[in-house]
């Protein structure tokens, strides 16, 4: 059996294994993220875009349809310490028949295991809360833990976020934690290119998981460029695999790190 029959297996065993253990995966900032924090001193520009070939047709419990809408969103970031940053991002919507329009904000502080103690695994934890119009999520004021785990194994890179969500204003602000693991993996074919698959669910609070075609799964072909120390380029095309979904959806995030220059 060959590397890349391998490789698709593990990654098929793995997108399973979610499934079979919905507040939902929303397409502004579709991202796995790694460990590391920015750099102290450094500020991250970036923009991600994403176009839904595949969304909801019809206004669902107060939310405009996804079908054809280009999301972009500005997310800028900034490290405090080696081991804490603070992003903060501003949502909009492009849309016809209305659902062009800014959709909210979140702030986002994140910390990270500091290097110096030589754990085996990259570690970090996320925290992201804030608001979004009614028009475009079901709940307004909402929150995300994110625990953030990966490793690289010589060319091959492993990250998993298993993502808990909580609203606190809107349709499902009685639910309590929806729990929603992403999961990204990755081969550096050369030392600028990598390519791999991002995966991305939700499959219902903790204590009352939904029925699997009410859960939401999407599998991203995605490509990682790494030219340049300061700058950053991921883009895939992605596929829902439940009816509950978005489908067919490519996205881009352009990204740029801005140094702070010593002083003499």
């Amino acid at each position: 059996m060959n590397f890349w029959i391998k490789y698709a297996i593990l990654l098929a065993a793995c997108v399973t294994a979610f499934a079979e253990t919905s507040f939902g995966q929303e397409n502004y900032e579709i991202q796995v993220y790694a460990s590391p924090t920015l750099q102290k001193g450094s500020t991250m520009v970036e923009l991600h875009s994403n176009f839904t070939f595949g969304g909801t047709t019809e206004t669902i419990n107060g939310v405009l349809p996804t079908d054809n809408v280009l999301h972009e969103t500005i997310e800028i970031t900034h490290g405090w310490t080696t081991w804490f940053e603070t992003g903060f991002y501003f949502f909009t919507a492009w849309g016809s028949d209305g659902r062009t329009g800014y959709v909210g904000s979140h702030i986002r502080p994140r910390v990270m295991v500091p290097v110096e103690l030589h754990w085996p695994v990259g570690v970090s934890l996320s925290v992201e809360g804030g608001w979004q119009s009614r028009e475009y999520s079901e709940d307004d004021w909402s929150l995300e833990i994110r625990p953030i785990v990966d490793k690289e194994l010589g060319k091959f890179y492993v990250s998993f976020n298993p993502t808990f969500d909580k609203s606190f204003h809107g349709e499902n602000k009685d639910i309590g934690f929806v729990f929603s693991p992403n999961l990204k993996a990755s081969y550096n074919i050369t030392k600028v290119i990598a390519t791999g698959f991002e995966y991305y669910g939700s499959v219902g609070p903790l204590n009352h998981i939904d029925p699997y075609e009410s859960q939401q799964h999407q599998l991203f072909a995605a490509v990682d460029l790494d030219w340049s120390p300061d700058w950053e380029l991921n883009f895939g095309y992605g596929w829902g695999l439940t009816r509950s979904t978005d489908n067919s959806i490519f996205k881009i995030i352009l990204g740029y790190r801005f140094h702070k220059k010593d002083r003499k």
